[in-house]
C-alpha cells in the first residue's frame, strides 16, 4: 500500500462512490475497484459496505480513513515546507475572517501584499464556530476570530480588546442629536438583535449576561451570525444591535446613529488563530509577524 492508494481510498471514501471517485481522479472505474479490492486483501478485511448506490466505511475502514488522511496532511506540509525553503516567501495564503473584525485583517493583507507582491490570497467568510472548522479541515491556515475558542486545538495571537457600541436606527432619536451614549438599563426595553454563532458560545452571551447583570431581560427580537445582516436591519429601523465598535469601519451604512456603552463591563475579544502542532507556511508566519509589529502588546 502506497500514497497513491491511501489517495484512492480517501476520494471513494469521500464521494461514497466508485464512479464519482474515478471522475474526480481522472481514471477509469475498473483499475480503481480493481485497488481498491488489491487493498482488502492487503488488510484482509472489508472497508467498505454497500447501502443502496453508496458506499459506507466499515469500522476497519474509518480507523484507516483518519490515518490516512494524516499520512496524507503531513506529506503535503512537508512538501509545501522543502518547497518554501527553496523559494522563499511566495504562493497562496488560505485565510479567513469573522466579518465584525475584517477591517483587522484587510489592512494587514494589504502590508503584506506591498511586501511580498507574488503572494495572493485566499480568503473564508463566516463565525468563529464556521472557521475553527475550516482550519481543522485545512482549507486554511489562520483565522482572524472573535473569542472564545477552542484553546487545547488552536494557538492564538490575542489582540486588543475594544469595546462594544449601540447601533440604533436614525429614526429613533427624534431629533436628539446630540445624544451619543447610553447606559445599559436604557437597553432595557429596546428590541436588540445580536450577534449568535452557528454552534457554540461567545458574543450572545457575553452581550445577554451583561444585560442581566443589570438587572433586566433584554428584548431579543433577531439572533444572527452575520454582522453586516444586522445593521442592514438597523439601517432598515427593525431593531437595534450591539456590535464591536470595529464593526463600523468596514460595512458603514446610512440612517444608523451609534452609541457609546456607558457602563458596561464588557469587551469584544478578538485574535488569529491556527492549528496548534501544525506546521505554519512561511506567508502566513509573515502575516502573524506583521499582526505582532502592528499590535506590540499581542500575547
Amino acid at each position: 500500500m502506497d500514497i497513491k492508494h491511501l489517495r484512492y481510498f480517501c476520494t471513494v471514501a469521500e464521494e461514497k462512490q466508485v464512479t464519482k471517485a474515478a471522475r474526480k481522479l481522472h481514471m477509469a472505474q475498473p483499475p480503481l475497484s480493481q485497488q481498491l479490492k488489491k487493498m482488502e486483501e492487503e488488510v484482509d478485511g472489508k472497508l467498505f459496505e454497500r447501502h443502496g448506490r453508496d458506499l459506507e466505511l466499515t469500522a476497519a475502514g474509518e480507523v484507516l480513513y483518519k490515518k490516512a488522511k494524516k499520512i496524507l496532511r503531513d506529506l503535503e506540509e512537508t512538501m509545501v515546507e522543502v518547497k518554501e525553503t527553496k523559494e522563499g516567501i511566495r504562493g497562496v495564503l488560505s485565510v479567513g475572517s469573522n466579518k465584525s473584525c475584517f477591517s483587522y485583517l484587510a489592512e494587514q493583507l494589504k502590508r503584506l501584499r506591498m511586501l511580498h507582491p507574488n503572494i495572493s490570497y485566499q480568503l473564508r467568510e463566516g463565525d468563529t464556530y464556521f472557521l475553527e472548522g475550516c482550519i481543522t479541515k485545512r482549507e486554511i491556515e489562520l483565522a482572524l476570530v472573535r473569542l472564545p475558542v477552542n484553546l487545547e486545538e488552536f494557538s492564538i495571537l490575542r489582540l486588543p480588546s475594544e469595546p462594544y457600541v449601540v447601533v440604533i436606527p436614525e429614526e429613533w432619536q427624534n431629533g436628539e442629536s446630540d445624544v451619543f451614549h447610553v447606559s445599559m438599563k436604557e437597553l432595557k426595553d429596546i428590541p436588540l438583535m445580536l450577534l449568535h454563532r452557528i454552534s457554540g458560545t461567545g458574543q450572545f452571551e457575553l452581550v445577554v449576561n451583561e444585560c442581566r447583570n443589570h438587572g433586566f431581560e433584554p428584548n431579543v427580537i433577531c439572533e444572527c451570525p452575520d454582522a453586516t445582516m444586522l445593521l442592514s436591519l438597523a439601517s432598515s429601523g427593525v431593531g437595534a444591535t450591539i456590535v464591536p465598535k470595529s464593526t463600523l469601519y468596514g460595512f458603514p451604512y446610512d440612517n444608523i446613529r451609534v452609541l457609546e456603552l456607558e457602563d458596561a463591563s464588557i469587551a469584544a475579544e478578538l485574535g488569529l488563530i491556527w492549528k496548534k502542532d501544525h506546521y505554519i507556511t512561511k506567508t502566513a508566519q509573515r502575516l502573524l509577524d506583521l499582526f505582532k509589529s502592528s499590535y506590540p502588546h499581542t500575547m
